[in-house]
């Protein structure tokens, strides 16, 4: 970690010593669990290009696990880990195995039909998972020796918390990218046939990062799930797909540091207009609008994103351009 992620780091950690309003530290965890979501879209999308558009399918995997498993067996929050992590990693494989040899706009409009399909059968197993009425679930403890310590509602248990886990998915996050696998998934993204070509085994490498990113969801999900007490279908729906993909474009597709950012600037954004009730939407959607206008490669997207949404025949122009201006020089 560099001198200015430390600093930001410590910046949050004491951050609760200056503000004990519990709203803002509730609005904060709702950011991490955000950013977590972000991370892993990130991995399928920035890493590998596999446009996910029902990434909320795999999020309501890990929160309903430990939902059905605290509900109906007595598991403790800390000891569903695993398993949630586990059901929606297996989620992802199972689904990716079916539908990973679409690409582009295929890949996103099955994906998206995917998420529907998983909120609306959670809506209709009244008998398993509650329907529409969800389930209600007890909240974390810690338990050493005597009485434990009930998280409850109290927002600051869970701000520790969710820095803890959103700086354990960094860490993955940041060593994946610069991993031999992430600069496979790269190549992959740029140009799947040549890179089969080099000898990369493209299909497991897609459904590792399918997988991946569907693991740190059920992350997200069983934070999500413990510090609300409750889970439903509505939870998971389609707008909240859209809205983790619209944090990692507005951050900055393939960054982790931009997957945060955005994150944060879109949790905050609707909470700092609602002074503006009638004329929020309006000006969310019109900083939205300015951003794709002004930097399509997002807050912290570098060079090479913004070269991929260039048109294809401009980009193969200036490619062409640049070979010919360096055998003029030589």
């Amino acid at each position: 970690m560099n001198k200015k992620s430390v600093f930001v780091l410590l910046l949050f950690l004491v951050f609760p010593f200056f503000d004990h309003n519990q709203y803002h530290l509730d609005v904060l965890v709702n950011a991490g669990i955000n950013a977590i979501l972000v991370l892993g879209l990130n991995v399928m999308t920035g890493y590998c290009g596999l446009l996910n558009l029902g990434y909320a399918a795999f999020f309501a995997a890990g929160a309903y696990t430990y939902g059905l498993l605290n509900a109906h067996l007595g598991w403790s929050f800390w000891m569903s880990l695993p398993a949630c992590i586990a059901s929606s990693g297996i989620l992802g494989l199972f689904f990716g195995s079916c539908v990973l040899r679409l690409r582009g706009d295929y890949l996103a409009l099955v994906t998206l039909g995917f998420g529907e399909i998983v909120r609306v059968a959670l809506n209709n197993l009244d008998s398993l998972t509650g329907g529409p009425n969800g389930l209600s679930l007890r909240h974390p403890e810690l338990k050493f020796f005597g009485p434990g310590f009930d998280f409850g509602i109290n927002s600051l248990p869970y701000y520790y918390l969710m820095l803890f886990v959103l700086l354990a998915v960094v860490v993955v996050a940041s060593r994946l990218s610069v991993s031999r696998f992430g600069r496979a998934w790269i190549a992959i993204k740029e140009d799947e046939v040549a890179a089969a070509c080099m000898g990369i085994n493209t299909g497991k490498l897609k459904m590792l990062a399918f997988c991946l990113g569907s693991s740190i969801a059920g992350i997200a999900g069983w934070l999500f799930a413990g510090k609300q007490g409750f889970v439903s279908p509505e939870s998971f729906d389609f707008v909240t797909s859209v809205m983790i993909a619209a944090m990692l474009v507005l951050g900055g597709i393939g960054s982790v540091q931009g997957a945060i950012i955005g994150a944060l600037v879109l949790t905050l954004l609707p909470e700092i207009l609602q002074p503006l009730q009638q004329y929020r939407m309006f000006l969310f959607g019109g900083v939205m609008i300015m951003m794709m206008l002004f930097r399509p490669q997002g807050l912290l997207g570098g060079k090479r994103i913004l070269e991929e949404l260039k048109p294809e025949t401009q980009r193969v122009r200036q490619e062409e351009d640049e070979v010919l201006s360096e055998d003029l020089k030589q």
